[in-house]
């Protein structure tokens, strides 16, 4: 076993601190980062998401009071939301639903646009339900979606069958990730799985341990390599796939086909942790007190939906998408803030082209139409 030293962490709550040691005890010294990741940001009132620290809003700590962690799209600005309720409203008609579902609802802002354009447009669903497990959150999300409650409804977990369109905004970057660390050139390399030990002191400590996994990819090169595999994301989607029945699911995250993913040159992986506007490498200080991610690999996304029997029907950047489902006419009347806001909605060297947009479908709703935001641009072929 390889470990490193970190050191501890003064805003680290005992509580939560404890709790990991004792899972790590359990599990015999040694915790699979995927689990350390999970009780770091779900942890039942402890974890990232599941305390009431504020996390999303345009200012950091300590500026106009917001004290956020990181700002998501319908934070920015309204238009976002807008723009996607002509997505959701396509796909409404085109796959006979009447139900929205989204995960991970945040603040409840995107929903609110969402619901809000729908209803401007005659096209009300029958009803929104969130999935979210943070009770925070949800109190938060009542509040924001106080003139819809009559719509929306929320859940702890997907029923064993249903329908409707399904939206997911930065979820996918949200789920537990192994690591995975080869030490050595390509022929003489190990692969080992990074978790997570106690050092002197009770600190949290990287440790490391040989392993049979491997990314999906070859990596080439003699380097030393760090990277990510997702099997809780995409068992989710083969989940998601069990179970919708009939409509669509539109995921939008930062992310890379899986050849820009697990490329020789990306040997730090892209594990990523925010706080107070600011991002650091380091998910073992601070925990509970930062969010801690990892980009998405769309294309084991898209394997994994296949391989449960759905169809993807689309796949483009973040700024394609808005454009091509109008965002340029939603944002015809718009002041100068929110022409500034929607720059970073589609500029490329802003959220334009990291983030990604991928649409699944059961094959029964695949057929016959094709969504508007993939009407030009269309990257299925590169994943």
């Amino acid at each position: 076993m390889n470990t490193e030293s970190v050191s501890e962490p003064t805003s680290l709550t005992s509580a939560l601190r404890e709790r990991l040691r004792e899972a790590i005890r359990a599990s015999g010294g040694w915790l699979p980062f995927d689990r350390f990741m999970a009780m770091a940001l779900y942890e039942p009132g402890l974890g990232y998401y599941a305390n009431q620290n504020p996390k999303f809003g345009q200012m950091p700590a300590g500026v106009a009071g917001q004290g956020s962690d990181f700002v998501t799209a319908p934070e920015l600005t309204p238009l976002f939301g807008h723009t996607l309720a002509r997505q959701v409203a396509q796909a409404l008609t085109a796959t006979g639903t009447d139900e929205l579902w989204e995960f991970g609802a945040g603040t409840g802002a995107l929903a609110l646009q969402v619901l809000d354009a729908l209803a401007a447009m005659g096209r009300p669903p029958r009803r929104y339900t969130i999935v979210d497990l943070s009770g925070s959150l949800r109190e938060r999300q009542r509040q924001t979606l106080a003139r819809h409650a009559d719509r929306v409804h929320w859940a702890d977990q997907l029923p064993e069958a249903f329908e409707g369109v399904v939206l997911g905004n930065e979820v996918l970057d949200a789920m537990p990730v192994q690591l995975l660390h080869r030490v050595g050139g390509q022929t003489g390399g190990v692969w080992h799985e990074r978790g997570v030990a106690q050092g002197e002191g009770g600190a949290l400590v990287w440790a490391e341990r040989p392993t049979d996994l491997r990314p999906p990819l070859d990596i080439e090169g003699p380097h030393d390599y760090l990277t990510e595999i997702h099997p809780q994301a995409e068992a989710f989607i083969r989940t998601l796939a069990d179970r919708l029945q009939r409509g669509a699911a539109f995921f939008i995250d930062y992310g890379f086909p899986e050849a820009e993913y697990y490329h020789p040159q990306r040997h730090m992986g892209t594990l990523i942790c925010h706080r107070a506007h600011q991002s650091d490498d380091d998910p073992l200080a601070d925990v509970g007190d930062k969010d801690i991610t990892a980009h998405v690999n769309f294309t084991g996304i898209a394997l994994a939906a296949q391989d449960a029997g759905m169809s993807v029907l689309g796949y483009t950047s973040q700024g394609r998408f808005l454009i091509n489902a109008g965002l340029l006419e939603v944002a015809k009347d718009a002041g100068a803030r929110e022409n500034a806001m929607l720059g970073k909605l589609v500029n490329e060297h802003e959220m334009g082209e990291l983030f990604k947009v991928i649409a699944l479908a059961p094959a029964a709703s695949a057929q016959g139409w094709q969504p508007l935001g993939f009407s030009a641009g269309d990257r299925t072929h590169r994943l």
